[in-house]
């Protein structure tokens, strides 16, 4: 959640979303139909994998979409809590002007900057590469509800045999057929969020997906129902092919 761009941040892009391979489970790119499949990128030209750099350090990977002007995900790991915007980045990128908007639309994180460790980590989501287009009421409500909830599960429960607190989290937004924000921006359908985790105190492996619309909230008490990555792989595997269908 986010709603202001206050930080200096720079997009570092690569050549490969493998570069950054820290902020996947078992360095593992996830699975997104038609988009990045097996670890590769299926239309390089399109999408620009970028690490996330702020203070000469990697903070997240940010798989962006400069045809949309959004992120197609971002990807970064949980490891507990404790301005004025430079962005060298791609070509055709969103910029500034282009958030300018009469409508009920805030400027969305997808990677939270709640979930950030440091105040660093949390000054990096800030970059307009991991920002879309939120409705408003969903992004202060139910989807920061549920960002507050996934907190608190990855707080309490991801903590390794070791006594560190790891999980890694996969945030994404699933972009609409033909809706943008000032003709620029494509202001997505969905968006969607999933973590996975060893937990030693149970265990055993743990992972929720969660999603929900692009669209103002009904009521204030909506919530989000937890689903299993499972249950949001067929999610998107459906979507994409419903986008080809239109």
């Amino acid at each position: 959640m986010g709603l202001g761009v206050k930080f200096s941040t720079l997009a570092e892009v690569v050549t490969s979303i493998s570069a950054c391979p820290q902020f996947f489970l078992e360095e593992t790119p996830p699975l997104i139909p038609g988009i990045l499949e097996d670890g590769k990128i299926l239309d390089q030209n399109r999408y620009k994998p970028i690490c996330q750099t702020y203070k000469s350090e990697r903070r997240f990977v940010t798989l962006y979409d400069i045809r949309n002007k959004i992120p197609v995900f971002s990807a970064y790991k949980y490891i507990g809590t404790t301005g004025n915007f430079l962005i060298n980045i791609v070509l055709h990128q969103a910029g500034n002007n282009d958030y300018k908007n009469q409508l009920d639309l805030d400027r969305g994180h997808i990677f939270p900057s709640s979930h950030a460790f440091t105040e660093e980590d949390k000054e990096s989501t800030f970059t307009l590469t991991n920002i879309v287009p939120q409705a408003g009421s969903f992004n202060q409500n139910s989807w920061k509800d549920m960002e507050s909830c996934v907190k608190c599960v990855l707080q309490k429960y991801c903590i390794d045999n070791n006594a560190r607190h790891e999980g890694f989290v996969v945030a994404g937004a699933q972009p609409s057929t033909n809706n943008f924000l000032n003709n620029k921006i494509n202001i997505p359908s969905m968006l969607w969020s999933a973590f996975c985790c060893y937990s030693s105190s149970l265990n055993r492996w743990i992972a929720s997906a969660h999603w929900g619309d692009n669209v103002p909230d009904e009521h204030t008490n909506k919530y989000l129902t937890t689903r299993t990555l499972e249950e949001l792989h067929q999610t998107l595997t459906l979507n994409e092919e419903s986008t080809k269908c239109k």
